[in-house]
């Protein structure tokens, strides 16, 4: 006997069938007449990760409304992380009736815009955001490029797998990452070290479950859990590093740095160290070499 119950997969099965935690986010996009237009969206992931010439973020959406328009005529948006300040939740639920015009809604938003930091035209970015994605279309992926705007009311098939139109009411969007942009107290914390206090308040909300309400969650205490242990031997260590470079060496008090690194991460590490010594004609990697790249590497951080 099981102890699950087994519930119908139904259209919106995350929001109808399952309590799935989502973030909560305004996608901000440029209008035709060079303005902008905000939606409050939830199905929003990270997409491209690793192993990429960039990185990237899907967004899920009806390919009728105002943000799936504009990203099919314009090809720009920007992801607005925002507070789970009940006012705020409030302001996202009023901006997601859909059929609303921007004409209709913008004038009536509390939200405050302001110019973001990538380049070209863009839509604004909100001034309150604690932290921001400001990204292009990859609309060569799928062979969508030729999707047009103007179809509110469904469109026809042939529909693409997984970017652009995907269905007759549905789009997807690859959204390669051009900035991430966040407020001072957040970057500081994640270059200088995060602790519990740190975290920003960001919400988690439900969807739409029923005919009257979205539900959302409001940040409470955060609980840590130590990582498991796994320090890597020396001779491990040395035994990738001896792989990467048949005339770069590394010093064993150099490979002592990289102990703690994960061993899924470490040719990653080592080879960027290779790359290093080649631009700065180093035969040998010592530690202090180490210490270089190290704070290099903390520098182009802080830069982003």
């Amino acid at each position: 006997m099981s102890s699950f119950e087994n519930l119908r997969v139904v259209d919106n099965f995350y929001q109808t069938s399952l309590f799935f935690p989502m973030p909560t986010i305004v996608v901000s996009t440029l209008c035709e007449d060079g303005s902008t237009s905000l939606g409050p969206y939830s199905l929003c992931q990270p997409y491209y990760i690793a192993g990429k010439d960039y990185y990237a973020m899907l967004l899920c959406c009806r390919n009728s409304s105002n943000t799936a328009q504009n990203l099919l005529r314009y090809g720009k948006c920007a992801l607005n992380f925002v507070d789970d300040k009940p006012s705020t939740f409030k302001e996202c639920v009023k901006l997601s009736w859909p059929g609303d015009k921007p004409s209709d809604k913008m004038p009536k938003c509390n939200f405050k815009l302001e110019k973001g930091q990538a380049e070209g035209e863009r839509p604004y970015v909100l001034s309150d955001a604690i932290e921001v994605i400001e990204c292009t279309w990859m609309c060569e992926l799928d062979h969508a490029q030729d999707d047009k705007p103007g179809i509110l009311d469904g469109y026809e098939p042939p529909y693409h797998d997984f970017n652009g139109i995907t269905s007759k009411f549905g789009a997807h969007f690859i959204l390669r990452i051009d900035k991430i942009l966040m407020k001072k107290q957040y970057s500081d914390a994640i270059i200088n070290g995060v602790r519990a206090k740190d975290f920003p308040n960001l919400p988690v909300d439900y969807g739409y479950r029923d005919s009257k309400n979205f539900w959302f969650h409001r940040k409470s205490r955060l609980h840590t859990e130590l990582l498991p242990v796994r320090k890597a031997t020396l001779e491990s260590v040395r035994y990738a590093a001896d792989r990467i470079d048949d005339k770069i060496r590394f010093t064993d008090d150099a490979l002592e740095r990289l102990l703690n690194v994960p061993r899924i991460f470490l040719p990653t590490a080592l080879k960027s160290c290779v790359e290093w010594a080649r631009e700065h004609n180093v035969e040998v990697i010592t530690a202090n070499e180490m210490k270089i790249i190290n704070d290099k590497r903390s520098k182009e951080k802080q830069k982003k």
